[in-house]
Parts: C-alpha cells; structure tokens; sequence
C-alpha cells in the first residue's frame, strides 16, 4: 500500500460540502483509499487548522479528520526544503506554502491528490500528480 499525500485543497473539498470541490474531492479520495493510506504535509495541517481557526471550518471535525483518515502527518526537513526552493526557482508563481507541499508529495509519496490544476505542469515530480476537479 503506498501513500497518498493530500494537499489543502482537497482536505477542504473532503470536508467541506459546500466547496465546489467536495464530490471530486470524496471521489477521488475513496478511490485512492483502495491502494493508499492518506498522509498531509504540515503545511497542509496547518493551512486547515487556520481556516478552523478562523471559523470556516469546525475545528472539532477537522481535528478528527486528521486523527481518523490521515495516517500520517510529514514534517519538513532539510532535503524537503531544499526540494521546496528546487520547485519555487523552477516556477516562480509557485507561492513556497505550495512548494513545501508538492517537495514532501515528491520526496514521500506515490500519489498526491490536488485541486491546482497548475501544479500538473510541474516536470520531474517522483509521484503521481492526480487533479481533483469538480465536473462541470
């Protein structure tokens, strides 16, 4: 079983079922479920956590959704970051929240599910960029 790493996005389009990305966002994450366990960089975390914070989410759901489905949380070390700053140099409107995320999908795991249809641009990533859109 490989890991899925979950970008913000699609955290909030999971969660959120008012998002215009909630039935892609569910969709894409039950199929990935079938082969991955789901992972978050702590960007993500903590881009989530703020938007709790903040009163656009219930910060009690968001929390069990980080301890219930995620399985893991990875931190950002040394190599990640120097990923993080390879991908921002190579794409400057890349903002380095972004960068962080798609350098611990790079470095950690096989697939990343994402609603930036942008990121799919990005050359030589090691995983599998899979775009979470809504149909339209």
């Amino acid at each position: 079983m490989g890991l899925a790493l979950l970008d913000s996005n699609t955290v909030v389009g999971f969660l959120d079922a008012d998002d215009p990305l909630h039935e892609a966002a569910d969709r894409a994450m039950r199929a990935a479920a079938a082969d991955h366990s789901f992972a978050v960089s702590v960007v993500t975390l903590a881009e989530v956590l703020t938007g709790a914070k903040l009163g656009h989410h219930d910060e009690a759901t968001v929390r069990r959704f980080f301890d219930q489905v995620v399985s893991q949380r990875i931190p950002i070390d040394r190599p990640t970051a120097e990923r993080a700053a390879e991908l921002r140099a190579s794409r400057r409107a890349l903002k380095m929240p972004d960068a962080l995320i798609l350098a611990t999908a790079d470095r950690s795991a096989a697939v990343m599910l994402t609603g930036d249809q942008k990121w799919l641009k990005t050359p030589g990533l090691a995983c599998d960029l899979r775009y979470v859109a809504h149909r339209g």
